[in-house]
């Protein structure tokens, strides 16, 4: 089965790769961005690099989050519930992408109709409680 003209191997590829790497910024109390985490990406797994121009591909990228979400949920549940993907930003950018707030809204972690100080200070917590799981504790926010 091939989704946004990726296989399923692929795919694999891509989520132990992110999730990986993710780890690593939580251990080091950083955050990242969609193009270093596209670069990694690419080199780690040995996938071609996902092209943010076209909007499939920026889909592709979120779709990828939402496995390394599930894929980290499976190794350490957690409660609260966090998502890994809280550590993806845009470049230039102090919060997360509209996507990590709809996948928490999916995943009931979020109200739906949360106002834009709820998402950011959800969004802060979520940083925090990854850091505080993985051992940094550096200042958010």
């Amino acid at each position: 089965m091939s989704r946004y003209g990726r296989a399923d191997s692929e795919w694999e590829e891509l989520v132990h790769a992110g999730h990986g790497f993710l780890i690593e910024r939580a251990k080091l109390g950083k955050l990242t961005s969609y193009t270093e985490l596209n670069v990694i990406l690419a080199r780690r797994a040995g996938c071609r690099p996902f092209d943010f121009e076209r909007a499939d591909e920026r889909a592709a990228m979120g779709y990828l989050l939402g496995l390394i979400v599930e894929r980290d949920q499976e190794i350490a549940p957690s409660d609260p519930a966090v998502m890994l993907s809280a550590l993806v930003n845009y470049l230039g950018a102090n919060d997360a992408g509209s996507g990590f707030y709809q996948l928490a809204k999916k995943l009931e972690l979020l109200p739906m109709s949360a106002s834009a100080d709820e998402k950011f200070s959800f969004w802060v917590k979520q940083v925090k409680q990854l850091y505080e799981r993985h051992g940094a504790s550096p200042a958010v926010g």
